[in-house]
Parts: structure tokens; C-alpha cells; sequence
């Protein structure tokens, strides 16, 4: 029997435990998952596509049904080339349905063989997304329980000034 791959698609700048959760939770339904890091030029990211790539790996060590990995371009023609099933969304409020139900029906225009699988963010992070990470740590707000501790760590050393450093 084939195994069920879902891609869990995003730029993950930085990744939050509301992320993981998603990961956690798709495994329950999945057999593998690949994080897809979208390499986005345009957008204007805190951390470089590499970074995030050693948060994710060292956040989700031990995970061997996940892989991490990066695409441009289309996402349903990346998870077509990955042999990928579905297409993992979290959603964490009313707010993020819009755009994501407009994705979703633009990705099945586009290949009618990518499923759209949405889970339903746990409660303890519906507030939770990498931009209110990021405004906050700036600001020296107290992250803790948030992101994971390599994250906690690369946000500090980003807004922290270098004569500040240990």
C-alpha cells in the first residue's frame, strides 16, 4: 500500500509551536509530511530560507516521517513532483478561511488530484503566528512557550544589538 505524503506548505519565518502542532497532528493522517519552505524573494523575510531550515530540522529532530525541503513556484506543481496526495493547511481563525478557501479552490483548478486537508489550529496558539512572534520579540516581549527554544535563541540574537551579545 502507498504511503500517504501531504506537503505543509509556508515560509515559516520563524516557525511557531502552532506550526508544529499542525506537523504533530497531520502525522496522525499522514504517513510522511515534507515542510515546503517557499522561497518567496519578494517577500521580505527576518530569516534566510537556510535558517529557517536548521530551526525546522532541530525543532522537529526525531520526526523521521517529516522532511524538510524548499520550492518556488507553484505549490501544486511542486507536490505533483513530490508524488504528494494533499496539501496540509492550519487554520487558526474565521480570518485565515477566506484566503485559504480561495487557495485551496485555485490549486484544485489548477491539478484535481492535490486534496486540500485543513486542520483546525489547537486553541492554545489561535493567536499564534510568526509575524506577532516577530513584533513581539522585537519589543522584548517574552516568547517562551511559543516557538521553540533554537527559535526563542535566533530571535534574540536578530534584535539583540552585537555589544549586547555574551
Amino acid at each position: 500500500m502507498p504511503s500517504k505524503l501531504a506537503i505543509y506548505p509556508g515560509s515559516f519565518d520563524p516557525v511557531t509551536n502552532g506550526h508544529i502542532d499542525i506537523i504533530v497532528r497531520g502525522l496522525k493522517i499522514f504517513d510522511r509530511i515534507v515542510v515546503g519552505i517557499l522561497n518567496n524573494p519578494a517577500k521580505n523575510a527576518l530569516f534566510s530560507v537556510e535558517e529557517r531550515k536548521e530551526m525546522l530540522r532541530a525543532s522537529l529532530k526525531g520526526f523521521t516521517s517529516v522532511e524538510i525541503d524548499t520550492f518556488d513556484g507553484l505549490l501544486v506543481d511542486y507536490a505533483l513532483q513530490r508524488g504528494a496526495q494533499a496539501i496540509l493547511r492550519g487554520m487558526r481563525a474565521v480570518s485565515d478561511f477566506e484566503y485559504e478557501f480561495q487557495m485551496a479552490l485555485m490549486n484544485r483548478r489548477l491539478n484535481r488530484e492535490i486534496q486540500t486537508v485543513f486542520l483546525m489550529t489547537g486553541l492554545r496558539w489561535i493567536f499564534t503566528s510568526s509575524s506577532i512572534i516577530k513584533e513581539a520579540a522585537r519589543f522584548g516581549g517574552n516568547i517562551n512557550g511559543m516557538v521553540p527554544k533554537i527559535v526563542q535563541h535566533k530571535l534574540k540574537q536578530k534584535f539583540t544589538p552585537a555589544s549586547h551579545l555574551p
